[in-house]
């Protein structure tokens, strides 16, 4: 062995050395501990029982550990390392400086055994055990301590489980009985089930629920009385809710809406409850008092579900107030009913509604780099009027500019601008009469137009005007499924200032020239989004986002698109598109511990031209690769299918793209420290043609699409930084589809230590958010 690598083996071992001796000596932290204390390590529950399966009593440990109290120090791999920092700070002098922090906000004091209870901890395991039908349940406590470390062992012998044998409910005259009766099908006391204290108090919640809708205003949980015999019969109880005798006549009774009084300018900081007589508005049921005249009248009678001489209800209720706040005009929502004073056994309903600034100006300054080596900065800046024709419609005007440069490379000096304009208007309501949604949802159904213009220039090679406009709907059933219907969607794009260097590299090349093609795309859009991924305690949440593009339908009928093979139509002297266009894409995250996941996602993207169309419009064809996409690949640069551009000698990078996309990637992410997330993950996919191009050869689709997989791997680091997470993945390929079949798995190729392997292959993205 050279006396190189010895020097190098023995530096190993002195890392290895001091690295145990971190961990034997440095986490030893019972020296710190006071005369006479043990630092607990925890508590254990054995559950004797013969009669409950192995999986349900392990099952029912772990949940009854979970109750123990106190906890012992947070440990990783049978170390306190949180414990150590607070030992090694010592006792700070002040209460500031870094031996503070460390031991205040790194470190964590000891649990001493003195501090745990055991009878107290036995009790309460006694109590969770009979309130789960075990009843006359025996718990013993004991303990044991070892090198001035302590454990408590909890043993739990519970008799046999009871089931409920029958439920019964309120039989008296009152009219709140009859309703509870009828509804008893959808209880959760189930005949046969075992007897759960938690399950009855969820079904005293559940009929408070429905009682709520039935008028029921004053009546609480807390009035249903849950009688339990269980001297009759092997194990088994009977359940019988009754109403209590003592629940207040208010309580018992149905209640009707009477007034209902909005104040559209109430302000918390001033008495704005004060009006004048010409301040009041009559409007159908409602009594609108508006000091400035903000708003018609009819905002508040599609906000507010109830009408005068209706039940109270309580998803009435919840409707309106959740209305009001999607309205997005005001800041603060307060919702207050009263006993009327001019009707018995009815509500008078107040609405308190605080307005936001109506006018408002909002600037975005972005810096952002793709994994084509450009860099650039991008500002956007924004004014809204958020009432702007008394309808609470919303106003947006939006201008924008851009730039992206290539500092080194083969687009150096060949930078991109971006300038343009948009504006739209939203207004809170559907407006064409014929256009209606079913049932009641608690968020509010929008009109947007949209009119857009932008002008970009890719300095020496070309520039694009774009115009686009749209019309169409939004709305949401729940927070789980929303929905986009553009009636109309335009874009018209017309290049200028093609340069003779770009001309003559489209010669070559039939993708450069398609770029610069007028294009006139028109029709309807439809995106379809369902999400429970808010839904932070389940172990399998899902995404789904459908859309649909359709171009050029109505259009092709009349002018005969349709049927025509040879000839292309023009509208204004530029043909216009004919396509229609699917996609989908799927997300399923696995949580697999309290900071880790497992993310997948699929996408499957379909482009049909026909008619008056050949191919899918530039802009509307789909892509892979980039910081979103196969991150092992530069952007717009894989694809379609086996080709590989290499005709063209020009000095900038390719821009493939396709009429069908397959695309899926897999990421396993997990917190390291602090703000600091990590990634592994894999990406997979291709694009394709629908029809065989001579200038792209292997771009069609073929039944051994499969094999044109792309494959891709790496990892990442993800800051997260509370308003926004910056991201930094480094990839590398594991499949390149553009090589000769049989030689396309590159896995034995890879070389960390080589720089020719790093520079053709290692890919760094940086991005701003998660890539799905």
């Amino acid at each position: 062995m050279s006396k190189k690598h010895s020097n190098k083996k023995t530096e190993y071992i002195r890392y290895f050395i001091a690295l145990s001796l971190f961990f034997v000596f440095g986490c030893s932290n019972t020296k710190y501990l006071p005369e006479g204390e043990l630092l607990y390590t925890g508590g254990s529950v054995t559950v004797k029982d013969s009669v409950i399966k192995k999986k349900e009593r392990k099952a029912l440990e772990k949940e009854m550990e979970g109750l123990l109290r106190p906890k012992p120090n947070k440990g990783f791999l049978g170390l306190r390392p949180k414990l150590w920092f607070y030992n090694i700070a010592g006792e700070p002098k002040k209460q500031k400086g870094f031996r503070y922090w460390l031991r205040t906000k790194v470190g964590e004091p000891p649990v001493l055994f003195s501090k745990v209870d055991l009878d107290y901890n036995a009790s309460v395991l006694r109590n969770f055990t009979e309130n789960r039908g075990y009843f006359k349940t025996r718990v013993s406590a004991d303990s044991t301590a070892k090198n001035k470390r302590a454990t408590a062992e909890y043993t739990v012998t519970p008799k046999q489980q009871y089931i409920i044998k029958s439920v019964t409910f309120p039989d008296d005259s009152l009219a709140m009985s009859r309703i509870i009766g009828r509804s008893s099908r959808r209880s959760l006391l189930k005949v046969g089930k075992p007897y759960d204290l938690d399950v009855i108090k969820a079904e005293r919640e559940r009929i408070d629920a429905r009682l709520k809708e039935k008028g029921y205003y004053y009546f609480n949980p807390d009035y249903i009385l849950a009688q339990v015999d269980s001297t009759k019969g092997d194990h088994e109880v009977k359940v019988r809710l009754v109403i209590k005798a003592d629940a207040p006549p208010k309580a018992l009774t149905a209640y009707k809406i009477n007034k209902i009084i909005v104040y559209p300018n109430f302000s918390i900081s001033k008495d704005s409850l004060k009006y004048k007589p010409e301040d009041v508005v009559q409007y159908k049921d409602f009594t609108i008092i508006d000091t400035a005249n903000t708003f018609k009248p009819r905002v508040f009678d599609r906000a507010i579900y109830f009408k005068k001489g209706d039940l109270y209800n309580r998803k009435d209720h919840n409707l309106t107030l959740n209305r009001f706040v999607n309205l997005g005009t005001f800041s603060f929502v307060k919702n207050e009913f009263k006993p009327s004073d001019s009707l018995p056994k009815t509500l008078d309903s107040y609405y308190y509604l605080t307005l936001l600034p109506k006018k408002f100006i909002r600037v975005e300054v972005l810096g952002k780099t793709n994994s084509a080596s450009y860099t650039g900065t991008e500002l956007n800046v924004n004014w809204n009027n958020r009432n702007l024709f008394r309808g609470a419609e919303l106003l947006t005007v939006s201008v924008f500019g851009g730039a992206d440069f290539q500092l080194s490379g083969t687009n150096n000096g060949k930078n991109i601008y971006k300038v343009g304009t948009e504006t739209s208007l939203t207004w809170p309501r559907f407006i064409v009469p014929f256009f209606h949604v079913e049932g009641s949802s608690e968020y509010v159904p929008r009109t947007k137009a949209t009119v857009r213009y932008e002008y970009q220039n890719r300095t020496q090679l070309y520039a694009l005007n774009s115009f686009k406009a749209s019309y169409g709907y939004l709305w949401k059933e729940n927070v789980r499924k929303e929905h986009q219907f553009n009636l109309m969607d335009i874009t018209y794009v017309s290049p200028n200032h093609v340069t003779a260097e770009y001309l003559a590299d489209a010669e070559e090349d039939e993708s450069l020239k398609k770029v610069i093609e007028k294009q006139l795309i028109f029709g309807p859009t439809y995106t379809y989004t369902y999400t429970n991924t808010m839904q932070k305690r389940k172990k399998n949440t899902f995404y789904f986002s459908g859309e649909a593009d359709l171009a050029g339908n109505v259009t092709g009928l009349i002018t005969g698109a349709n049927v025509k093979k040879n000839d292309t139509i023009k509208i204004f002297d530029v043909p216009f598109s004919q396509y229609a266009k699917f996609r989908g894409d799927f997300r399923h995250y696995l949580k697999l511990g309290k900071e880790s996941q497992l993310a997948s996602r699929v996408i499957l993207g379909v482009g049909i031209p026909y008619g008056n169309s050949g191919v899918l419009p530039t802009s509307k064809q789909f892509v892979v690769g980039g910081t979103n996409s196969i991150r092992a690949f530069r952007a717009r640069s894989l694809g379609p299918g086996s080709y590989l551009n290499t005709t063209t000698d020009n000095d900038y990078l390719p821009d493939q793209s396709g009429d069908l996309k397959l695309e899926f990637s897999t990421e396993y992410r997990a917190k390291l420290f602090s703000i600091v997330k990590g990634a592994a993950f894999i990406d997979a996919g291709n694009i394709w043609l629908m029809n065989k191009d001579p200038n792209k050869p292997g771009g069609e689709i073929s039944k051994d699409f499969m094999k044109e997989i792309a494959v891709g791997a790496g990892v990442g680091l993800r800051f997260d930084v509370s308003f926004f997470i910056l991201r930094t993945d480094l990839a590398f390929p594991l499949r390149k589809p553009y090589l000769p079949d049989g030689e396309r798995w590159v896995i034995k190729d890879i070389d960390f230590g080589s720089g020719p392997w790093r520079k053709e292959n290692l890919i760094l993205n940086i991005a701003i958010g998660y890539p799905f």
